[in-house]
């Protein structure tokens, strides 16, 4: 583990990007908002979205940080594959073999998760899979997945870990 630190006010760049590809519940992508400005990353929404970005639940789960916050918003899949084209992107899914604990993140990363109701759309899986950059949480096999907020949290956190980031 490097001994560099790594503070949120030297910084002129997001830790970590947090994706989420067509989210449909206001108040996970509202606790993933919070996520995202209490470790410094940025959050990216692309459409469309299964509520409006004016929805009560949403301000009420991310708090005041929402309005702190800016998210970059992407119209479609199209504006998505152009904004990562020179970025470096983990993908994560339930149905991937690739441990999140077996790659190293680095500053400026970029942690893609799909909707709560159908995961990564299908052509981000195909792209992900040629890329090798699918990665999984651990979890038994009778288990669809976990709830969205907590996967971010936990990939999210595991870069900060990797990286020894401090706050």
């Amino acid at each position: 583990m490097s001994d560099q630190k790594h503070s949120l006010h030297r910084l002129s760049e997001p830790r970590f990007y947090i994706v989420l590809i067509w989210p449909d519940i206001p108040q996970n992508t509202g606790n993933i908002a919070r996520l995202a400005y209490a470790t410094g990353c940025s959050l990216v929404l692309v459409r469309p979205f299964g509520f409006r970005l004016t929805d009560k639940s949403l301000e009420r789960a991310g708090m005041d940080y929402w309005k702190k916050l800016s998210p970059i918003i992407l119209d479609d899949l199209d504006d998505f594959f152009s904004w990562i084209s020179n970025k470096k992107c983990y993908f994560f899914s339930a149905h991937s073999n690739n441990l999140y604990t077996e790659v190293n993140f680095k500053l400026g990363d970029v942690m893609v998760f799909g909707s709560e109701s159908s995961g990564l759309p299908p052509e981000v899986i195909e792209y992900a899979k040629n890329s090798n950059l699918d990665l999984t949480l651990p979890m038994i096999k009778e288990a669809r997945c976990i709830n969205l907020s907590s996967a971010a949290a936990v990939a999210v956190y595991e870069g900060v870990r990797q990286l020894s980031l401090s706050f």
